[in-house]
């Protein structure tokens, strides 16, 4: 039967992705305050039931197989599907709404093209009918669905994009607004950081033995050891020769690695079948771990994260793992041992509690000395005094230069080959500079240890005759961030005037 799968691969990626989108366990999971009997939220003055958010939900998760973007709008761009779900569903019911109140209703010539112009139905020369029928057999009937629902997701899309242009028409960049993000982005800008670190504090801390009682009190529920897992493993790799393929005759190789993979899983799947006999069976040594833990993985684990993280998803009921992608082939993971968290002795614990109560302080007195400096920068030079008395004054803060930027440099090469490696909070402190003017300070950021302080220096005006090469690309951004924001602002809008109202338990 994997065999039978693997030879239709190129629809059996979609499945496998249906699959594994927890659609359906979302209103089973996720915060019972909002379901109460059958009844998931309230618009328009009617009860919207668990089982039309279920059939919208997964509405939702076919868009995605699809590869229809427009309709992603509707729910938020970030976050998991415990909070993409509910969105998405109460902005389509309000979507579907508004289309009818506006008299929007797509022609059946055009929800046909529609259909047609899905991402998913797409070959090198425009719509594949066999990629239609791919889903239209296999994927549809894993939703539930027939093509009507294609159809109804092209209706929806169509909506949806005449709605936003209505929308959004009113959304415009004036002339002097484009030229002044122009050089607020391509600007040289010169600045000076103080950092705070909290680890300059760590030696001034004393912490007695009350601290850490209290401590191990407050928190005696959160100090564990870490659960300890152990493991016997096979893999099956490229063979030295093979590891020197390229293109199609690496890929048929691995392809060969992968059915036989395969054929082990499914053989570990039988009835009382034993992991040392299957790997004698296809002559596959299996190796063993040492006990390890989620953050300190066994050396023969630690080049694979994907691994470790797999052999904390096995359990003694099911100890197989299925054949996991690592470099040049295929592993199976076989669970062998598992002891579980336990609680800290006080003890135990002892160390540990030292230590973050050395962090937390540290920390503290970062963002102290942090904020009082930030003011006493911030009030020396507006009273006009020489930055070198207001840095001794403030505790003996040293600024350090850094080299000029521009922001619009900084997004247009991401990742330049010659560029060096810069400090980890080098994005966070350009993104306080941008919103500084020359003269200004910024106030305490806190970061990982301690925290920084931004002195804006001078800002350099970019080159006039770069702007209009750069304008149309400028307005672009803008724009579609605006219209989007629009966008957003008047469904929230629409929801008020709908009565949402998410039921609560």
């Amino acid at each position: 039967m994997i065999k039978i799968l693997r030879k239709h691969r190129n629809w059996l990626m979609i499945v496998i992705a249906i699959l594994a989108l927890p659609f359906c366990l979302y209103f089973v999971k996720s915060d019972t305050s909002l379901i109460r009997s059958d009844e998931f939220a309230n618009l328009y003055g009617r009860k919207v039931t668990l089982s039309e958010a279920r059939w919208d939900a997964r509405l939702f998760q076919l868009s995605r197989v699809l590869g229809i973007a427009e309709l992603h709008g509707l729910a938020p761009s970030a976050g998991s599907d415990d909070q993409k779900l509910p969105a998405f569903v109460i902005n389509l019911i309000v979507l579907r709404h508004e289309a009818e109140r506006l008299g929007i209703s797509p022609s059946k010539a055009e929800i046909v093209e529609a259909v047609r112009n899905f991402p998913a139905f797409q070959g090198t020369s425009g719509f594949d009918s066999a990629k239609y029928d791919q889903i239209e057999q296999n994927v549809l009937p894993a939703f539930g669905f027939t093509n009507e629902q294609l159809e109804q997701l092209a209706r929806d899309e169509l909506c949806l994009k005449r709605i936003k242009d209505v929308v959004v028409s009113v959304v415009a960049l004036p002339e002097s607004e484009s030229k002044s993000n122009y050089e607020q982005l391509y600007g040289k800008i010169f600045i000076s950081v103080i950092r705070v670190h909290g680890t300059d504090f760590l030696k001034e801390i004393k912490v007695s033995d009350d601290d850490i009682k209290k401590y191990y009190e407050t928190h005696r529920s959160e100090l564990k050891a870490e659960e300890k897992r152990k493991v016997e493993f096979v893999k099956l790799a490229l063979t030295d020769e093979q590891k020197k393929l390229k293109d199609k005759e690496r890929i048929d190789a691995l392809q060969k690695l992968a059915d036989r993979a395969n054929d082990v899983s499914q053989a570990l799947l039988e009835k009382e079948a034993d992991f040392h006999q299957i790997a004698t069976k296809f002559q596959l040594p299996a190796e063993s771990t040492g006990e390890f833990t989620m953050s300190a993985p066994d050396p023969k684990l630690k080049g694979e994260s994907q691994l470790n993280q797999t052999a904390f998803r096995l359990t003694p009921q099911e100890p197989n793992s299925d054949p996991i992608q690592v470099a040049d082939g295929y592993a199976i993971l076989h669970l062998t041992g598992v002891v579980e968290a336990r609680l800290l002795t006080l003890d135990e614990a002892k160390q540990k509690i030292v230590d973050q109560i050395k962090t937390e302080r540290s920390r503290e007195m970062a963002t102290a000395k942090g904020r009082k400096g930030a003011e006493t920068l911030r009030n020396g030079l507006q009273a006009g005094h020489p930055l070198q008395l207001i840095l001794e004054q403030a505790d003996g803060l040293k600024p350090e230069k850094m080299e000029p930027f521009t922001i619009g440099d900084e997004a247009d090469v991401k990742n330049p080959p010659d560029k060096p490696k810069q400090p980890v909070d080098m994005m966070m402190i350009k993104n306080v500079a941008s919103q500084l003017q020359p003269g200004e300070v910024s106030d305490f950021v806190p970061w990982v240890d301690g925290g920084f302080i931004v002195l804006m220096e001078k800002r350099e005006p970019p080159d006039p005759a770069k702007y209009q090469g750069t304008k149309a690309t400028l307005e672009e951004n803008y724009l579609k961030n605006a219209r989007e924001y629009v966008f957003m602002e008047w469904l929230r809008d629409r929801q008020r005037n709908a009565g949402l109202s998410p039921v609560k338990g």
